[in-house]
């Protein structure tokens, strides 16, 4: 009798250690693509708030603007959930955008001319740079749709190649 009991509790030990029925950790939602995702996007979606926060002081274009606006309200809330993704997955985020590595990223001297340029040349400045920006993003978006495991990253996602494929159809008009 004895040997059966301590054979049964042997067993459960080994099948709990084996990630068996006794294993209560939750399974893993999300795969290394996701967490590149928002590693990635949180100091692109950076950069674009800093291009924005441009605008107000340099564009002569109110439909500029209100484009800025847009690009502030849906990518700050979006940089705040990425963050969180990574804190729940125990991924460190990536915050220095210095490194330009990633595309559709504006280089400091790319940054440099839009500071410095003011009125209709702004305008045009800052659309196209925004347009090379928005492109950047759609193409990892389109790569965690590809790669990516979690539901609410690839949501996300889709959501930032919808939004910026729209955008990017405005601001190539405004260039008209």
């Amino acid at each position: 009798m004895k040997k059966s009991l301590i054979g049964a509790v042997v067993g459960m030990l080994v099948l709990a250690a084996c990630g068996g029925p006794a294993n209560n950790a939750a399974p893993k939602t999300n795969n290394d693509a996701d967490v590149t995702f928002a590693q990635q996007m949180v100091p692109h979606h950076e950069q674009a708030l800093d291009m924005a926060k441009l605008v107000p002081s340099r564009s002569s274009d109110a439909k500029v603007r209100d484009l800025a606006q847009r690009v502030e309200k849906a990518q700050g809330p979006e940089i705040t959930q990425l963050n969180q993704w990574l804190k729940e997955w125990g991924a460190e985020p990536k915050s220095d955008h210095q490194g330009h590595d990633m595309s559709g990223m504006m280089s400091d001297e790319d940054m440099g001319k839009l500071e410095k340029a003011g009125g209709a040349e702004f305008d045009r400045l800052w659309l196209e740079m925004m347009i090379e920006h928005h492109e950047g993003a759609v193409e990892m978006a389109k790569k965690e749709l590809t790669d990516g495991k979690d539901e609410n990253a690839k949501k996300l996602a889709q959501a930032v190649i919808d939004g910026q494929q729209q955008e990017i159809t405005e601001m190539r008009e405004l260039l008209k």
